[in-house]
């Protein structure tokens, strides 16, 4: 076996309302120049509407395209198909999953977690959502609309040239306020650099803040939405048992409130720091790299979600600081 078979395949989720460009995107992506072998997998291949000419041959779920992708259809469970793509695992390096037809991706993200084979093969890089920038006031209040923002790492807010600048503006103030993390790109047709949706590793706070230095801050957020983010950022160390009592309690009372939370800790007498994602009841944590010399060791958590007593989830969380 070659080193990149062991390693593990990054995977984006590619969710957003109907009508919004998923299919554009998803479209661009395969028959993009980028160098990749991409494996696709899609709810219903009847409805993603891939130019035909890409298919060769199909034998059951799986689909050979003369780009080099593999493309596979959803007509039972998302593990099970996992399992027979991996057949073929020297013929792709990308796993990307189009939720058309699934309006909350937290199935399909909650796939990374329950499975244990899926876990240790597969490596969450982004969830991309695509927002209708013209249409979506008209989505606005619905609750898979929310969740598909709430959830993204990577939002693209197409259809800019349908909308005046102002509204854009307003449009995605809203969004941060909704979601503090995601990194949000103006686009015409899907039309994004294949570097900003691939291989981002958008989970990495770290990246976040390289980008925007300030999403944690307070001012980075407003609370005027159904949906919204909360960031606790504290310095100094955490009892891991006292965290982990509250994490399990937290989870197992607000997890349906909780749509994505993800975090950065400095665990007493860890020399490397702890990182975490979460959606809903599920929850995976490990150590990450070792903390470097001259680095502030801090804590930070970002939670977003509805219904979410930030006074509440700051105090808790104290208490675990030793």
């Amino acid at each position: 076996m070659t080193a990149q078979t062991l390693d593990t395949i990054p995977v984006t989720v590619l969710t957003g309302y109907l009508g919004a460009g998923k299919t554009t995107l998803l479209n661009q992506i395969l028959t993009h120049e980028h160098g990749k072998k991409i494996a696709v997998i899609v709810n219903e291949f009847g409805e993603v509407g891939i130019d035909n000419q890409l298919v060769i041959d199909a034998d059951e779920e799986i689909f050979e395209m003369n780009n080099g992708c593999i493309c596979c259809t959803v007509r039972g469970d998302l593990i099970r198909i996992f399992a027979n793509l991996m057949k073929r695992r020297d013929k792709f390096d990308h796993l990307v999953i189009e939720t058309t037809g699934l309006a909350d991706p937290a199935p399909v993200i909650q796939s990374f977690f329950v499975d244990e084979d899926m876990r240790e093969k597969l490596n969450l890089d982004a969830v991309v959502t695509v927002v209708d920038a013209k249409h979506i006031w008209q989505h606005w209040d619905a609750e898979e609309a929310q969740e598909q923002i709430a959830f993204a790492d990577v939002i693209l807010l197409n259809k800019t040239d349908l909308v005046a600048p102002e509204q854009l503006d307003e449009l995605e103030t809203r969004i941060r306020g909704m979601n503090a993390i995601a990194k949000i790109y103006r686009t015409r047709n899907s039309e994004l650099e294949i570097d900003a949706l691939l291989g981002v590793q958008a989970f990495d706070l770290d990246r976040a803040l390289e980008i925007d230095p300030e999403f944690l801050s307070e001012d980075a957020h407003e609370h005027d939405e159904t949906v919204y983010s909360i960031a606790l950022v504290e310095q100094g160390e955490l009892d891991g048992n006292k965290l982990n009592q509250w994490l399990s309690n937290l989870l197992q009372t607000k997890g349906q409130d909780i749509f994505r939370m993800k975090g950065i800790l400095n665990i007493f007498g860890e020399d490397a720091r702890f990182v975490f994602q979460g959606v809903h009841m599920l929850f995976d944590g490990k150590a990450d790299r070792l903390w470097k010399e001259d680095e502030k060791r801090k804590n930070e958590l970002v939670f977003i979600g509805r219904n979410l007593d930030e006074t509440q989830l700051r105090k808790d969380f104290l208490a675990c600081m030793m």
